[in-house]
């Protein structure tokens, strides 16, 4: 966990001005000394508690109605941003019970060196296979013990896991959630479940998270530095970052969200959402010099987040498709300029719906071997293919490829288009399990 420190307080000098009463307040703490300003000779000046003239009178009308003027027009531009921010409030109030606060007890090394400390991270509750699981960071529990974490709901009860799994490839982790016994002695209750059954924090509703756009608002509650619940604003500033550099994180499929809502240290496992209340992404890390937020906060899309949590769930581990090709690190997508005419036909032809700007750009990833018996050999792939779509997303570089087909289904046709020769085509290949 993080350092919190107070804001400091400290006696401060404040020169008060006060415009009409031609005197100059000083305020040292709580002592106040007023100090008479002497008229300037040859002046002619108003005594004390006499009437203004008329002229000063009606200047002073004029000004005050140029003042309301300016807080009608100010109410209604509020209006407009009290709108938005009464949807963040909503959002809020609507998510917090879904939104799981994390405490996980630590020990890492042997002997001697032992250490043991305790992290806090956050999570979401899902409703997967007819059960309430909750779905996070493997990096927020890595290393702790099933009865070493504990979880809280908004409302301040205690659940425990029943159940972990975990992904290190995609740093994605699902707990089956259940009540804590000693959070049942506290409240006085008999452990009769079939009598007294606990209420379950409700699951989260997801949104599909190939439709977010550069831009979107979006708003982000966790546990910053174990300050549980903790909600931030901000927009989508990016997608697709790939071949992140996550400290000793080793995730192999990566297409993250860039936001800039604050994220830090705690945030990790907790729901990026849209201002519809859905979430649309997991809060996973950050870019910082300083430890803390500096505006680049990085999250798992849900659409992957959720679909290895399934995998997890369903069949023990994530089934990451497999192509059987290797790709070349050092294609530049500009070389396709080389071919004018056939990329120029291309583009008017392939679907663009997944690019934020509707604008088409250069992207693919070219194959530099073709395993032998591999999907990829079945579907007539050959060296120096590139390929420019994969089940119906336009591929951005060979780590956008990598993380699509480490998602894709198995075991049925997934479409394609590749460009070979300057000439275009399209062809299904049927992904087999990662060996």
């Amino acid at each position: 966990m993080g350092r919190v420190s107070m804001a400091g307080w400290k006696q401060t000098q404040c020169l008060c001005i006060s415009p009409w009463s031609g005197l100059i307040a000083i305020a040292f703490g709580t002592a106040l000394s007023v100090i008479a300003i002497q008229p300037v000779a040859g002046q002619e000046t108003t005594p004390l508690g006499a009437s203004l003239p008329s002229s000063s009178l009606s200047t002073r009308a004029q000004i005050d109605t140029q003042r309301e003027r300016l807080f009608n027009e100010l109410a209604e531009e509020f209006s407009q941003f009290d709108r938005l921010g009464n949807l963040v409030r909503r959002v809020s109030q609507l998510v917090k019970p879904s939104v799981i606060h994390i405490e996980a007890h630590k020990v890492q090394g042997k002997g001697a060196s032992v250490e043991s400390y305790d992290e806090a991270g956050s999570g979401v509750v899902l409703e997967i296979a007819g059960d309430a699981w909750v779905l996070t960071n493997r990096h927020v529990i890595h290393g702790a013990a099933i009865d070493q974490i504990v979880m809280r709901t908004c409302d301040g009860r205690k659940w425990v896991p029943e159940r972990i799994l975990k992904d290190p490839s995609t740093d994605v982790a699902v707990m089956k959630l259940a009540p804590s016994p000693a959070s049942t002695r506290e409240r006085g209750m008999r452990p009769l479940p079939s009598l007294q059954p606990v209420s379950l924090p409700p699951a989260a509703r997801l949104a599909d998270s190939d439709q977010v756009q550069i831009g979107d608002f979006v708003i982000a509650i966790g546990s910053p530095f174990g300050l549980s619940h903790s909600v931030t604003f901000g927009i989508m500033s990016a997608k697709g970052r790939r071949d992140l550099s996550l400290g000793e994180e080793r995730i192999d499929l990566q297409d993250f969200f860039q936001t800039d809502a604050a994220i830090n240290p705690g945030n990790s496992g907790g729901p990026l959402l849209n201002l519809r209340g859905e979430v649309i992404g997991l809060n996973t890390a950050i870019a910082s010099s300083s430890g803390g937020s500096e505006g680049i906060g990085f999250a798992i899309p849900i659409n992957m987040a959720a679909r290895v949590a399934e995998e997890l769930i369903l069949h023990g581990k994530l089934r990451r498709g497999y192509l059987g090709v290797t790709l070349d690190p050092e294609f530049a997508a500009a070389e396709l300029t080389s071919y004018p005419g056939q990329y120029a036909s291309m583009k008017m032809s392939v679907d663009t719906t997944d690019l934020d700007t509707g604008d088409l750009k250069l992207g693919g990833a070219r194959v530099k071997n073709v395993r032998a018996g591999s999907p990829a050999e079945t579907a007539r792939l050959q060296t120096g293919d590139i390929v420019l779509q994969f089940d119906g997303h336009m591929i951005e570089d060979d780590d956008h490829l990598v993380a699509r087909v480490g998602m894709a289904p198995t075991e049925q046709p997934i479409p394609m288009v590749i460009l070979r020769d300057g000439k275009r085509y399209r062809t299904e290949v049927t992904l087999s399990q990662m060996p």
